[in-house]
């Protein structure tokens, strides 16, 4: 009999603490990743543009602007006062890559799809400590687009940039 009851209390007992566990969430969880602590604020400068494209600057500055702000948390400040600076250039714009083509019966071809393309190359920096900390070089980013649609494919494009920034910066461990 004593056997019987001990084992109630047990399943009683292992019940209730399956009860509090799931009531009070999974403990268990990552840390580290993402800027610094240190990091609040941020300057946006100017991207260089090696392009023949005057309206990247400002595109671009907007849009990176937007995200670091928007989806890292970070505010706004000038360079003097800024935790971070993200700077970068704007090394080639091919507005009008031909990616998919039609056939017709007297040999004409047709582009039904093209592609936008920009490579840049972008850092944060972490201006207390002195040194980058996420900086890529070289990064292609396209978009692409039906023709007479350039807008759209540069969106793209720009939409891949600020990803890439963004999980940089949050990818820091």
């Amino acid at each position: 009999m004593r056997l019987t009851s001990g084992l109630r209390a047990g399943r009683k007992l292992l019940a209730l603490l399956l009860l509090a566990g799931s009531l009070t969430g999974c403990l268990y969880g990552f840390a580290g990743g993402g800027l610094p602590p240190s990091i609040k604020t941020v300057a946006i400068l100017p991207f260089e543009n090696q392009t023949a494209e005057p309206t990247l600057t400002q595109e671009v500055s907007v849009r990176v602007r937007e995200a670091v702000q928007s989806r890292l948390g970070l505010r706004q400040a000038s360079e003097s006062q800024a935790d971070a600076v993200v700077r970068g250039t704007i090394v080639r714009y091919d507005p009008d890559l031909p990616v998919q083509y039609t056939g017709g019966e007297n040999r004409s071809v047709s582009v039904t799809r093209r592609l936008v393309q920009v490579t840049v190359s972008v850092e944060i920096v972490d201006q207390k400590q002195g040194k980058p900390i996420w900086q890529r070089s070289g990064l292609v980013l396209d978009g692409e687009y039906t023709p007479g649609q350039e807008a759209d494919g540069r969106s793209k494009a720009l939409d891949k940039l600020v990803t890439n920034i963004v999980e940089g910066a949050q990818s820091q461990w």
